[in-house]
């Protein structure tokens, strides 16, 4: 393994929960559908709280209503798609490395996120999960260190990476593979939201 700088040893770890898509195939706001008993925003936030020194929602301007009183980050739409939340995260608090989790990922659990914290490697741009398969690196279930969001606006500054899995796939990054790949299903519509309700009843 390359060797941290005293810099890297010193990173934060905070939460970040991706509430602000507009879940246009699934209908309706996907952090509010129930597949634990409690909104899936709420049960991701539970999860990376566990952790995380400090879990924030990420929203739109227009939702933030819907989480008064709540820790949030409200998206600066200087970005397109979920590098909107994840670098307006970034500009708020530049100095700390996010644990990034989409909220339509209905069967991730505590285990495999806590398994991506134990081997995050601070010496990479980011931490990232991924099936063995594609070796494809997932960026929504992910530690982004704040080198690699550095240089990840940097990339779209000179138009060298449009997209968050176009950066990894270019840059330095440490693989974890899920004990599980079931874990990385995204339910992005009804018939995916029941899927996912008929896997998780398999397994009570």
């Amino acid at each position: 393994m390359a060797s941290i700088s005293n810099e890297a040893y010193h990173v934060k770890l905070y939460g970040l929960i991706l509430c602000g898509g507009l879940s246009t195939r699934m209908g309706k706001d996907k952090d509010e559908l129930k597949y634990h008993g409690i909104p899936q925003s709420r049960y991701m936030f539970e999860l990376a709280s566990n952790c995380c020194e400090q879990t924030f929602y990420s929203v739109r301007e227009d939702q933030k209503s819907s989480y008064n009183g709540l820790p949030k980050i409200i998206d600066r739409d200087e970005y397109q798609g979920p590098l909107n939340g994840i670098l307006s995260a970034h500009e708020e608090f530049p100095k700390v490395a996010w644990l990034v989790l989409a909220c339509d990922l209905p069967l991730l659990n505590l285990p495999n996120i806590q398994n991506l914290v134990l081997q995050r490697d601070n010496s990479k741009n980011a931490t990232v999960f991924s099936k063995r398969e594609d070796n494809l690196p997932e960026p929504l279930v992910a530690i982004w260190e704040p080198k690699g969001l550095r240089n990840l606006k940097n990339n779209i500054a000179e138009k060298r990476a449009f997209g968050p899995r176009q950066f990894l796939r270019s840059t330095e990054i440490a693989f974890v593979y899920p004990s599980d790949e079931n874990v990385l299903f995204n339910a992005n519509s009804m018939e995916q939201f029941e899927q996912a309700q008929l896997h998780l009843k398999s397994k009570d």
